[in-house]
């Protein structure tokens, strides 16, 4: 179990970031085992024939050993690289800048998190390098892995990333309203079956270490993953306290909506309906497009419809517009 102790300045310094780095390294958990990735199976048949001419032996290696798989029911236990996760430092930077940091990553720290990440099986032999004395080549390692990550993005992850994008987002907005109803409590209370929130500690079960992690004022970072099958906190103590989670809507991606049928339906139309049905939470325009696979101009105009009717209430958060039924629209479609 790894534990986050968080005072009242920590969760006031809580906060979502959204990494395209992190995202691309955490789809390595996928490539290298799909058995647990049952709602990325499009994606992965749709990516393998990319995947010629990379040095996916290298890659693969950057994954740690699959450990507790028939221990855990939420999924095995596997470490990926701290270094290859930098905590971002905007809500949703560029993948060059964020690789750029890892290129910048000292030999030593390098070293230390690719062991740990094996730990306690020696590395695999595609990154025998850190066995080896002085830096030169860690540091030709570290280059080799930031230069084929490149590729990886670019070959495989690039075409996907903004579908993924706006589900993540649409994670971050349900997960700030829930801290802002009900406090950590509550935002932590659905999230995953192994957080539990509990006398400001934020306790993290089936991890592959135990330790505890005092946040000392520097906030939790929480970051919603396509890819993570459990939450994964850093598996190094020293690093700064942050959280990779599963994000809400991942099987939306890929899966197209169900029509609704029905009385609903027969009344307001069924694109009407299907948004009526969406919008028991709050979500933007693009988002719902994404999932109806309609344009954005497409569902403004329905959306317009049910907001006259009063069926659905609109707000502003930042640049984006987000929508939600209403009172009305609950009762009409059997959700009050």
């Amino acid at each position: 179990m790894v534990r986050f102790e968080l005072g009242v300045e920590d969760l006031a310094w809580t906060r979502f970031s959204i990494s395209p780095l992190g995202e691309t390294v955490h789809s390595l958990l996928a490539v290298s085992d799909p058995s647990f990735h049952a709602l990325q199976l499009p994606w992965l048949r749709s990516v393998r024939h990319r995947l010629d001419g990379l040095e996916t032996r290298l890659l693969l290696a950057l994954v740690g050993p699959t450990r507790g798989r028939e221990r855990f029911l939420s999924g095995p236990s596997r470490a990926l690289p701290d270094f290859l996760t930098p905590r971002p430092t905007r809500f949703v930077p560029r993948f060059e800048d964020e690789l750029a940091i890892v290129r910048a990553t000292p030999p030593a720290i390098v070293r230390r998190d690719l062991i740990a990440t094996h730990a306690p099986d020696p590395v695999p032999d595609a990154l025998a390098a850190v066995g080896r004395r002085g830096s030169r080549a860690v540091t030709g390692l570290r280059d080799r892995i930031c230069d084929q990550l490149e590729r990886y993005h670019d070959l495989a992850f690039a075409p996907s990333w903004p579908d993924m994008r706006l589900v993540l987002e649409a994670d971050t907005t349900y997960r700030a309203r829930q801290l802002a109803t009900g406090g950590a409590r509550l935002l932590f209370a659905d999230m995953h079956p192994n957080l539990r929130w509990r006398d400001g500690v934020l306790e993290i079960e089936e991890m592959i270490s135990e330790h505890t992690v005092k946040a000392a004022g520097r906030g939790l970072q929480l970051m919603p993953s396509i890819f993570a099958v459990k939450p994964a906190p850093p598996l190094v103590p020293e690093e700064p306290p942050a959280l990779t989670y599963p994000s809400r809507g991942i099987g939306t991606l890929w899966s197209p909506p169900q029509p609704p049928t029905g009385a609903v339906a027969s009344l307001v139309g069924t694109p009407r309906a299907q948004l009526l049905d969406m919008l028991s939470e709050p979500l933007p325009t693009d988002e719902l497009a994404r999932r109806l696979r309609v344009t954005p101009s497409a569902v403004s105009q329905h959306l317009k419809v049910l907001h006259e009717t009063g069926l659905v209430t609109r707000a502003r958060d930042g640049r984006q517009v987000l929508y939600r039924r209403t009172h009305l629209g609950d009762q009409l479609t059997g959700a009050a």
